[in-house]
């Protein structure tokens, strides 16, 4: 793939008239889907998709089109004349654009990612077999993903990675059940039995008769599938440059009026060691990381070329969007294995969903517990909890009240795949926090 689309952009290249610019983005995959119900395989297929979009640029003139590829040579060069006569037949008719920014430094990179995948169905084998007789429903994906970027100065970048996901749950009954991930870029067996047996114990627990818990607070663990729906909504416009810029952003007490979350706290936007491209569609290329919160205390934003040119700052890599491709938010010192014990009498939240903000300015979430929730007395799990809404501010959860985060921490890649497989990640432990907030 890189090579064809090398060999693209060099013919679009040799296309352009007088001062024309072009940038060009790559995206690929070719993967296997596998969806399981009733842990039987209900569907299976793969993807092989190709896709370039082009902005054709005449000084502050843009546009912008997307062509499907079909990796033949002679067809795509037909599809990209196509695209380029109309690209230009528009150009003139398009305003300027006072915030275009592209990149004129050439930095060509190649990151690609080794392939250390399973044979196809051997992993899928081992899926049905250990859950032979449970209500097994799930998402099993493997295989690779590409992009590239390609420009008229003679830039080229590279990316590619191979990863598998499988996305599941297993049901009691209802809407009693156990969710969880095993995701990764090589099959081990026994990790996957790990967290197989672990969902089993979960389950077991799910056979007792739930409790309804009274509104109140309550000392909670969140794991770190939890915590990174809380962080995932922190991230809709909290670390963007032009939220913060148009006082939008879920943290402007922070940029504000001085608040702090806990000096426990570290979060940073982590591409190399994420399964992101380190370049964006601009043709700058990202930095290692990006520190966002440090020690508790703001310190960075995600700085898009658009953002850069509009408030006369320096873009740092970030995409349109300047929300986090690779979160990371660094581990704390409670050792996994001891978290029952100090969470003591409380809730156990595995997830939570249907997440929103009830205060944006003040950084305050509301949203639903989910699946395997535990209650806990005196360190031992006793019996599972009735669906719960919590209300809580990122200030309380993140800042005064919490405990401690986890010494271990999960990599949890991004199950989506509309339109695509995507490649955002997060990387976080899990939290224990005192006074957590129910309402219902």
């Amino acid at each position: 793939m890189q090579q064809a689309f090398y060999e693209l952009a060099d013919y679009l290249a040799s296309r352009l008239q007088g001062d024309e610019v072009f940038l060009a983005s790559f995206a690929g995959e070719e993967s296997d889907f596998v969806r399981i119900n009733h842990a039987q395989v209900r569907q299976a297929g793969s993807v092989q998709q190709r896709y370039m979009a082009v902005d054709l640029v005449r000084g502050q003139r843009h546009v912008k089109a997307v062509v499907t590829l079909s990796g033949e040579g002679n067809e795509d060069r037909k599809r990209v004349d196509a695209m380029l006569d109309d690209l230009r037949r528009q150009l003139p008719h398009v305003p300027e654009d006072p915030y275009l920014l592209y990149a004129t430094d050439v930095r060509s990179t190649r990151r690609c990612g080794e392939n250390k995948l399973p044979p196809r169905g051997q992993a899928v084998d081992e899926i049905l077999k250990t859950g032979k007789g449970k209500d097994l429903v799930g998402l099993y994906t493997q295989g690779g993903i590409f992009a590239g970027f390609a420009n008229s100065l003679g830039q080229r970048n590279w990316f590619s990675s191979h990863s598998f996901n499988w996305d599941f749950s297993i049901y009691h009954e209802k809407d009693k059940a156990v969710k969880s991930m095993y995701a990764g870029f090589a099959w081990d067996p026994d990790e996957f039995e790990r967290k197989m047996c672990s969902v089993a114990e979960q389950l077991a627990i799910l056979t007792r008769p739930a409790r309804t818990i009274s509104p109140g607070q309550y000392r909670v663990y969140l794991a770190p599938a939890a915590l990174e729906d809380i962080t995932g909504t922190l991230s809709w416009g909290g670390f963007s440059m032009k939220a913060h810029r148009t006082k939008t952003t879920s943290l402007l007490k922070m940029i504000a009026a001085g608040a702090t979350l806990s000096p426990m706290v570290t979060i940073r936007e982590n591409t190399k060691e994420g399964i992101a491209p380190d370049f964006q569609a601009a043709g700058y290329v990202k930095p290692d990381e990006v520190v966002l919160i440090e020690k508790g205390q703001y310190k960075d934003c995600l700085v898009s070329p658009r953002s850069a040119k509009e408030y006369g700052v320096v873009p740092n890599g970030a995409s349109q969007a300047e929300s986090p491709e690779s979160l990371d938010v660094a581990a704390g010192d409670v050792p996994t294995a001891e978290v029952l014990d100090r969470l003591d009498t409380g809730l156990y939240i595995n997830q939570l969903h249907y997440l929103n903000y009830s205060d944006r300015p003040g950084c305050r979430m509301t949203g639903m517990t989910r699946f395997a929730t535990f209650w806990v007395e005196n360190g031992h799990i006793v019996a599972p909890v009735n669906v719960m809404r919590f209300d809580e501010t990122a200030y309380r959860v993140l800042g005064e009240n919490l405990l401690g985060l986890t010494r271990e921490r999960d990599f949890i890649p991004s199950a989506s795949s509309y339109g695509q497989r995507s490649t955002g990640s997060t990387r976080l432990p899990g939290a224990l926090v005192k006074g957590f907030n129910f309402t219902l």
